[in-house]
């Protein structure tokens, strides 16, 4: 699992590779994500935007935007948590993601949280290190 702490917002995010919805004879390879958003703070926020950041293992990055997080705008009062997966396919066997969500306050104050990066790896890949 990934963690990410902002402003005492944290973010835990767990990938998982998708086998059954993955080709990689057609370069197909499919990641499903849980994350788990806790408002650790003293303070009401909601969460406005999303921003991802996707790289596959050849360097090609997909930024994706858009309004709240599969299809809702969460609001967390101090103490709550909010949970929801998604998924990311790409064409490689394996790339990275990380990102953040733009949270507002009751007072109307705008503020980035971070998603923490975190690792797309299909199950058997062998890496070189140099």
């Amino acid at each position: 699992m990934y963690r990410a702490l902002t402003r005492d917002i944290e973010v835990v995010v767990e990938p998982f590779y998708l086998e059954e919805q993955s080709d990689p004879d057609d370069d197909r390879y499919v990641w499903g994500y849980r994350i788990v958003i806790s408002n650790n703070s003293d303070l009401t926020v909601r969460l406005i935007n999303r921003y991802w950041n996707i790289t596959d293992q050849n360097g090609l990055v997909d930024e994706v935007t858009g309004p709240g997080v599969v299809g809702e705008q969460p609001r967390l009062e101090p103490g709550d948590t909010y949970e929801y997966s998604s998924g990311c396919p790409l064409d490689t066997p394996s790339g990275l993601m990380f990102g953040h969500y733009q949270m507002e306050t009751e007072d109307g104050e705008l503020f980035d949280v971070e998603i923490p990066a975190f690792s797309l790896d299909s199950p058997g890949l062998l890496r070189v290190l140099n």
